[in-house]
């Protein structure tokens, strides 16, 4: 092989090297990003809305107790019956009601990510009326399974009582979902994956 086909052939190879290094920094650098469903983003941003749910249900709930004469916080004294047994009907204030009050939220919280996880898998680009049709089943069925099919035995068994069930009419639990799912229907929005893409990426 003479010199100049030598240099010629190693100039190729160079320029090839060159090449394929620059393909693989820029895969480096290319950032992470979800491709199909993202269930971790979905549960955290449920966490997040199962709040707004659980404060829009609770508003519900005090303006319902206020019309009827009952205590503004008649519902959390009644949730509070499940750690505090009869005792917590007959909370007026203080830190328990706002300890409850928490716990009532945090719960939401936790329900949000159930709602939030559904919508997202079975109704990603739903309409409004179809989000509310799935949110409105998915919370009568979790209503149905903790009242009847969890509460209904667990709070005796630990309690000594069935008050969750025999103090909350079974229509102002089931609107008390209902209102729950119906926000995080609304609300779904504000929680959807939209990935970021840069300028050179969309062009």
């Amino acid at each position: 092989m003479d010199p100049e086909q030598a240099q010629r052939e190693l100039a190729e190879l160079r320029a090839r090297v060159a090449e394929l290094e620059a393909q693989v920094a820029a895969q480096e650098a290319r950032p992470w990003q979800a491709t199909g469903y993202y269930a971790a983003y979905y549960a955290t941003t449920g966490f997040m809305l199962g709040a707004l749910g659980a404060l829009a249900s609770l508003f519900f709930n005090v303006v319902g107790s206020l019309v009827v004469g009952q205590h503004p916080l008649r519902l959390i004294q009644v949730y509070l019956t499940f750690p505090l047994g009869e005792q917590a009907l007959h909370l007026e204030g203080g830190l328990a009601l706002a300890v409850g009050c928490c716990l009532y939220i945090g719960t939401g919280m936790l329900y949000g990510m159930v709602f939030q996880l559904v919508l997202a898998r079975w109704a990603p680009q739903a309409r409004l009326r179809e989000r509310l049709v799935w949110a409105s089943a998915l919370a009568l069925l979790i209503w149905v399974v903790n009242f009847y099919g969890i509460l209904s035995w667990l709070q005796p068994l630990l309690f000594g009582g069935r008050w969750i069930l025999t103090k909350i009419p079974f229509w102002v639990a089931a609107a008390t979902h209902l209102v729950f799912g119906w926000s995080m229907a609304l609300a779904y929005p504000l929680g959807t994956y939209t990935p970021y893409r840069r300028v050179t990426d969309a062009s």
